[in-house]
């Protein structure tokens, strides 16, 4: 069936959509009104505007449901303290000689086990501030050291984007973890390389205020803090063991509710719950609008056009995979947004090649950690301020942060695409 919609209207859309965001406007508003504007210059059809974007938002429903569930999770993790104490043991137990490493892994570890990235790296940036006061690493290595933890362990969580990958191109979101390990373990390593060899001029020390860590009194233990995220672990792991599927949307929820219980705060049950779910409500607000626009790009002669291009760079058609990981990502300076844009646009026309699935999801997913942390999205404001850090100084510290990206993206292309492993 021929597209609807131009390339120059679905392009024309997203880039009143970046404007909209870069200017600061609502990033879903920015996105829908994108979408009809794009979609309508695209086509001079008003009718197949609504349609198309409409059919895109419908199509992002079930994942925008399963992250209103994983609220209950992140909430339990960062409310009952468990969070930190998971970073604060990894800390403890690698030392201040390992500052830098302690700080990524910290970090990663709670990315992997559900935490939103921008809401590790506030999580742990008080760990990281008075690990870093106390053995003299700068601001910015520590700020540096979370975001490259969290860009690995964001690729293999049961985050929002992970969930959003797995869901348009119909693969088990276990497997869809399991894929991007590797890569994930490459992006740590190359974190703390960079921090420590490359970053030595950055001498921007941390002040005493701001910087102490919570008594250890105050955190739940170690086991506690671990069995709820274990139990996610243990129920998304039994379709490819047992052949049991659990979906996200009842397995994330469960977990939260253990780490209330475990943690001992079943009476703020409710609490700890309503702040995640404020935490992600306007993440699957922001999924929906990304469905108007997908719904217009998918749509439209951009595909097409994509492929052709792809033909004529001489570029196999894997390729697509990463590359409209990084660039959509890049454009709405959002993983979720990026992984959401690109898979509804190119998954159909991925699988159709005869490209795995899950390799394709793990490309792409790994792709959108590149530049996904630009000035125009949140992540970059939210991160910089987590440490008091200000703006022309966080600006330096994206090359670092993107070539994290481009370590974790060339390893997942250069096994999942090159070697088909």
């Amino acid at each position: 069936m021929e597209p609807h919609f131009t390339t120059f209207g679905a392009l024309l859309g997203l880039a009143i959509a970046i404007l909209g965001v870069v200017k600061r406007y609502p990033a879903s508003y920015s996105l829908i009104v994108g979408a009809i504007v794009g979609g309508f210059v695209g086509s001079r059809d008003l009718d197949a505007t609504f349609a198309a974007a409409f059919a895109g938002a419908s199509g992002m429903c079930p994942s925008a449901l399963r992250i209103l569930t994983s609220g209950a999770l992140a909430g339990a993790l960062v409310k009952t303290g468990a969070a930190r104490k998971l970073g604060q043991t990894i800390v403890d137990r690698l030392g201040e000689g390992q500052a830098i490493a302690a700080i990524a892994i910290s970090t990663c570890l709670l990315c992997a086990v559900g935490v939103f990235i921008d809401v590790a790296v506030i999580t742990a940036s008080p760990i990281a501030l008075a690990i870093s006061r106390r053995v003299g690493i700068s601001r910015s290595v520590a700020l540096f050291a979370m975001i490259g933890g969290g860009k690995a362990g964001n690729i293999v969580s049961p985050n929002p984007n992970t969930l959003v990958a797995a869901a348009a191109f119909d693969v088990d979101v276990s497997s869809l973890i399991a894929r991007n390990l590797i890569p994930a373990l490459f992006g740590i390593f190359a974190t703390i390389f960079i921090a420590s060899k490359f970053m030595k001029k950055f001498t921007d020390r941390v002040a005493e205020e701001g910087s102490q860590i919570g008594e250890a009194s105050e955190l739940p233990s170690l086991f506690a803090s671990l069995i709820g995220p274990l139990t996610i672990v243990v129920l998304l792991s039994l379709r490819p063991l047992a052949k049991i599927s659990i979906d996200p949307l009842i397995a994330l929820p469960i977990g939260g509710v253990v780490c209330i219980l475990t943690t001992k705060n079943r009476a703020r049950t409710v609490e700890y719950m309503e702040y995640g779910l404020s935490k992600v409500v306007w993440v699957a607000a922001l999924i929906v609008a990304v469905g108007t626009i997908s719904g217009v790009i998918k749509d439209s002669s951009l595909v097409g056009d994509a492929e052709r291009l792809l033909a004529v760079l001489k570029l196999p058609t894997f390729a697509l995979a990463p590359i409209s990981g990084i660039f959509m990502a890049g454009a709405a300076a959002s993983t979720v947004g990026g992984v959401s844009i690109a898979s509804e646009a190119f998954a159909e026309t991925l699988i159709s090649s005869e490209v795995s699935p899950l390799a394709s999801a793990a490309t792409l997913h790994a792709g959108a950690t590149v530049i996904d942390s630009l000035p125009h999205g949140s992540f970059f404001h939210a991160t910089g301020g987590a440490v008091h850090m200000a703006f022309q100084d966080r600006v330096k510290i994206l090359p670092y942060e993107i070539a994290i990206g481009c370590v974790l993206v060339a390893t997942s292309t250069a096994i999942y695409g090159l070697f088909a492993w």
